[in-house]
């Protein structure tokens, strides 16, 4: 087959989909998202430094994204595996590298503009530590996990899986494809069309998940990528898979919209209010420096320790001018005063903004008993 032509065994695969997506419970959804999603931009704002926000949200985001795919982690593992420290367990680590591989697309994004197929195969590579790109031969379906009864059968044939990708890349990209569509309708479309492509042998769902922050970045509705969406799709993982499963097999594409625009609104909402706590408690933790370490402390220093809720002394000496000495003699200070807690690790010690941890711990949701309806990973 050309791999230019696309098989017509997949209608809702093609874009924009057939039938009105502009219903009333759209466009109310879609009025509240874009709402939410103007307040976290603000809110984002008033931080010193949105660093503090990209390298804590991106592991949260990874946890509960890794979560939807029963890759089940500690906060505490999560961070010593992307520290390099402590007992690194094989889902820590697999955790660690959902960040790594997030922030590679977007540091590729702000590199070129746009978001492309070689970029999400990168990010897939990272994420997976393996070398090869979309799936070759026939096989790969998906099972639901309690019955193992076929759900659903993406595209088997690598030409399909490439001119598939070849047409999301156009769909993303494109700034009017459709009639002046909403992005956040878009995001929920394209969403839906790269896991049914399913084109990776494996790690699709937390691939298709940070595409959908990405997209959000570069359509302007977020300045980085600070969306901690898979919770929301945790939360509530039965909808999710039923939602996609009714798209592919009734077309029933209005309530899956809703679903996913109501996923922003309601993780917009949770991260202003995050974002609120981490300020109160920068302010805490400067007043409290100021008073009891007046020769230590520096605004650099305080967004260092909000940066890395997890820190040791080479990050601390890569990102301020410290020394070595100077930075371990810091943090042991901020140690013996209760702002951190030192943790030894065999020859490592690390140091722990506990405070700042219990509000991720917070923010982070419950593991729900309900089984995985479909696995798209």
């Amino acid at each position: 087959m050309d791999s230019g032509r696309v098989s017509t065994e997949y209608p809702f695969l093609t874009f924009p989909p057939s039938g009105d997506l502009l219903t009333v419970p759209v466009l109310l959804a879609l009025a509240k998202a874009h709402g939410r999603l103007g307040e976290l931009k603000g809110a984002a704002n008033g931080l010193p430094n949105q660093g503090i926000l990209i390298d804590t949200l991106l592991l949260q985001e990874a946890l509960a994204s890794s979560e939807i795919e029963n890759i089940v982690t500690t906060q505490d593992k999560a961070f010593q595996a992307d520290l390099s420290v402590g007992d690194a367990t094989v889902e820590g680590r697999e955790v660690a590298r959902y960040r790594v591989a997030m922030r590679r697309g977007y540091e590729k994004w702000k590199d070129n503009g746009f978001i492309s197929e070689n970029m999400l195969i990168d990010m897939y590579r990272v994420l997976k530590q393996r070398d090869d790109g979309y799936r070759m031969g026939a096989g790969t379906i998906l099972r639901n996990e309690q019955t193992g009864e076929t759900v659903y059968e993406p595209p088997q044939s690598q030409n399909d899986i490439i001119a598939y990708m070849r047409q999301l890349e156009q769909v993303i990209n494109d700034s009017d494809p459709c009639n002046n569509l909403d992005p956040l309708i878009k995001m929920a479309l394209i969403h839906h069309k790269f896991e049914s492509i399913h084109p990776f042998p494996d790690g699709n769902g937390r691939v298709g998940r940070m595409l959908n922050v990405l997209y959000l970045v570069h359509c302007g509705l977020l300045e980085s990528p600070i969306l901690y969406l898979s919770r929301a799709i945790n939360r509530t993982k039965p909808d999710y898979y039923r939602l996609l499963q009714a798209v592919r097999e009734e077309g029933v594409w209005e309530e899956w919209v809703v679903y996913m625009l109501n996923a922003v609104a309601e993780t917009a909402y949770s991260t202003v209010q995050l974002i609120i706590n981490i300020k109160a408690l920068m302010m805490q933790m400067k007043h409290r420096m100021r008073t009891e370490l007046p020769k230590l402390y520096s605004q650099d220093l305080l967004n260092n320790l909000f940066r890395y809720p997890y820190t040791r002394i080479e990050l601390l000496e890569k990102d301020l001018p410290y020394t070595r000495q100077t930075a371990r003699k810091y943090l042991e200070i901020l140690s013996e005063s209760g702002f951190v807690s030192k943790v030894s690790a065999g020859r490592n010690n690390y140091y722990i903004n506990h405070a700042l941890v219990a509000l991720f711990i917070n923010m982070t949701p419950a593991s729900t008993s309900d089984s995985q309806e479909i696995s798209t990973d």
